[in-house]
């Protein structure tokens, strides 16, 4: 597995509605399990994904790092901090995870991805990216919305693209390279401004 890319955890894109995150720099009230899963539960699920879990992986491993969080007593601290804490159970359930499953993953590749993640997501576990992408889908046209609905909430093949769109594969392909690259584009020019 690759290197991943800066915003490789926001796709698919079935996830756009925004977890509740923790903007406030200090925390003075203790925080309940439910209150805590509440607020960092989709950020967990991000970055697990964006470390190169499936989603169903993703959705298993996040239950698994709260119970590891919530088999002793929590302490919330700052949102940076807490977050940071939930990003190494995280990291060392989907450790654990491989290792169960005779996976191998470079620890330099998962170095690599924690720079990157707290580099370009930090805090906001996304969410800028996630709003960005928001209104730059809304920019598309209808042709490249259906192909990015189709690939990545359907998981539709290109074949079946195809099909639906009316287009041959490899014109599927192209329209695919193309708008993920204008997607792209797009998110970083909204994050910039």
């Amino acid at each position: 597995m690759g290197l991943p890319l800066p915003f490789s955890f926001l796709t698919p894109f079935s996830f756009l509605p925004q977890s509740r995150v923790v903007a406030s720099t200090t925390m003075t009230s203790p925080i309940s399990p439910s209150e805590l899963v509440e607020t960092y539960q989709v950020g967990v699920w991000r970055y697990l994904r964006f470390l190169g879990c499936s989603e169903a992986e993703a959705d298993d491993l996040v239950q698994e790092t709260f119970m590891a969080v919530l088999r002793k007593p929590f302490e919330q601290r700052s949102s940076a901090q807490s977050g940071a804490y939930l990003r190494t159970v995280a990291r060392n359930q989907f450790l654990m995870f491989l290792r169960r499953q005779r996976r191998e993953v470079s620890a330099q590749r998962l170095d690599v991805a924690d720079e990157v993640w707290n580099d370009q997501a930090g805090e906001s576990w996304g969410a800028e990216y996630i709003d960005a992408l928001g209104v730059c889908l809304e920019g598309l046209g209808e042709r490249a919305r259906q192909a990015i609905q189709l690939r990545y909430n359907d998981d539709a093949s290109r074949s079946e693209m195809a099909e639906a769109i009316g287009m041959t594969e490899e014109g599927i392909k192209t329209l695919l390279r193309r708008t993920r690259q204008q997607l792209k584009e797009c998110v970083l020019r909204r994050l910039k401004s």
